[in-house]
């Protein structure tokens, strides 16, 4: 395995990010309890961290939502590989992903998740890929904008590799050991 590996944001300031993010939240729903719905795998690390620097009362449950399985683009077909244990009506949700790539996934996913009567319903993203944008969902708490390049780190992967970076790093696949 040699595939190139550049840090695009360092991990002190996802950090930082983080914690501004948990504050905003904090504000927004003062005297309220929030529900995160992390959709899983890559938001997991992002959820929790997230949680940790929220400062009202949070529940959370997990969703898994495929779009890319091993590649490096969207296929564009959305699927529900896991749905929530629990009930969201008339909750505070925040759903809280890692990437906002063609917006496809979420395009699809919050109309599924308004059908189940939450009080409200929010979008975390920790980052957003504006350029690749083909539908447009509307993110109300955001870490960074980044470029068009595919990125691992702080719970993104490449054909599950990389999830465990503290950091957020741009990866060029080595394709000489295919």
């Amino acid at each position: 395995m040699s595939d190139k590996i550049k840090v695009l944001i360092s991990e002190e300031t996802v950090n930082a990010k983080i914690k501004e993010l948990g504050k905003q939240i904090s504000r927004d729903y003062a005297g309220k309890e929030v529900h995160l719905i992390c959709i899983l795998k890559g938001g997991v690390f992002f959820a929790c961290e997230l949680a940790k620097r929220i400062e009202i009362p949070v529940s959370m449950d997990f969703m898994q939502v495929s779009s890319y399985g091993n590649a490096t683009s969207s296929s564009g077909i959305v699927r529900i590989k896991k749905d929530l244990d629990d009930s969201m009506e008339d909750k505070e949700v925040i759903i809280v992903e890692d990437i906002i790539d063609s917006g496809r996934t979420l395009h699809y996913l919050i109309p599924v998740l308004q059908r189940r009567n939450p009080a409200s319903i929010r979008l975390c993203a920790l980052l957003n890929k504006k350029d690749r944008r083909e539908v447009e969902v509307p993110i109300d708490y955001l870490g960074f904008d980044i470029p068009d390049k595919f990125v691992v780190g702080y719970g993104l992967d490449y054909a599950q590799k990389y999830r465990n970076l503290p950091y957020i790093a741009v990866v060029e696949p080595d394709d000489s050991e295919e």
